[in-house]
């Protein structure tokens, strides 16, 4: 089922010249990173060693995933130290562009009650702020980055259930909405952000934080049956049905991405590349195969890239025991990102 929530107009503008205004403005002024790769012209990769935490034994979140992300791509040979960036922990300020200044003070300071923590699914611990803050900071890095270079990819991100004043199904903080609403609020033209999202659950506290912003387009696949029980609107929802496979799932992708690059035409674009449609994880309900997500990804950057539009990319969910085996599935964005760079002489 498609359901699309307001239609947008065709002004023509040059690819070449709003890219060389990005790359002015993201070169004037800071990064926000605590190190970064300028000596480095291969794809750069947003990662921070406090992208984890300490949960409970058994807890069904897989969070050694993000240093397992890392590893194997170095040990594929995938990528280098060289093009590793770090990010800065996420400030107060730039997450109140997008959360409560109530909510914030309570998340921060451990003011949460235990049914919203059963909400959020975790435990609360001054560990879990840490790591949500530096996993937005790397979002917004890799959107920065990929302002100036045109792709990057963060090793963690895609925490699309948290609303402005409360968090949700594994996400306590919206990244790509922190990233969205500064990319376009610190331009002198206010950037459009498309926000493609992959993953297989809607982007719920996405889709409600700029159900109003004519700036922000968000397009969700997502499986109809699957969390959340209860959808908010997306600008264009593709609402699919349990166990789709590759063909028709990549089918689906290639029947809007390319319109809705030509017709709101984006500033930047904010990728969720979820693996949670694989048919191996635990709480997916779709069946694509590692080929399928890797044609899926190479598409989208692809796409977009020839384009002339710059590309964020961030891993989304993944739910898996193997934890080695969920990990070489997330890289496979990182691994499409690198053929696109290669391909595209980026």
């Amino acid at each position: 089922m498609t359901c699309i929530k307001r239609l947008f107009s065709k002004g023509p503008r040059s690819k070449v010249a709003w890219l060389m205004i990005g790359e002015a403005l993201t070169s004037s002024r800071c990064f926000h990173a605590e190190l970064v790769r300028h000596e480095s012209s291969a794809l750069p990769i947003v990662h921070h060693s406090k992208y984890v935490c300490d949960l409970p034994p058994n807890h069904r979140f897989p969070m050694g995933k993000f240093p397992r992300v890392l590893q194997c791509l170095l040990r594929d040979q995938v990528i280098t130290e060289k093009q590793v960036w770090v990010p800065e922990i996420a400030s107060k300020d730039l997450l109140s562009c997008v959360h409560t200044e109530d909510y914030l003070d309570n998340f921060t300071n451990g003011k949460i009650s235990e049914q919203e923590q059963r909400r959020t699914g975790f435990p609360w611990s001054e560990g879990i702020v840490r790591r949500c803050r530096y996993e937005t900071g790397g979002t917004v890095l890799a959107a920065e980055v990929a302002l100036q270079r045109g792709l990057a990819c963060s090793t963690a991100g895609g925490t699309h259930h948290a609303f402005p004043s409360y968090g949700s199904g594994f996400c306590l903080l919206n990244d790509l909405a922190v990233a969205a609403k500064y990319m376009m609020d610190n331009s002198p033209t206010k950037r459009k952000v498309l926000i493609v999202d992959l993953d297989v659950h809607q982007g719920d506290g996405t889709a409600f934080i700029f159900k109003e912003e004519p700036s922000v387009f968000t397009f969700s696949v997502h499986c109809g049956k699957n969390f959340p029980l209860r959808k908010q609107q997306s600008d264009l929802d593709i609402s699919v049905e349990d166990g789709l496979e590759d063909k028709d799932y990549l089918s689906t992708v290639e029947a809007h991405l390319p319109w809705l690059l030509e017709t709101f035409r984006p500033d930047l674009v904010l990728y969720d590349a979820g693996v949670d449609p694989h048919w191996e994880d635990e709480l997916g309900r779709l069946r694509l195969t590692d080929q399928g997500l890797y044609q899926r990804d190479l598409f989208v950057l692809k796409t977009v890239v020839k384009r002339g539009v710059p590309i964020a990319a961030v891993i989304g969910g993944g739910y898996s025991r193997d934890i080695d085996r969920l990990a070489l599935r997330h890289s496979i964005v990182h691994r499409a990102a690198t053929q696109v760079w290669r391909e595209c002489g980026m």
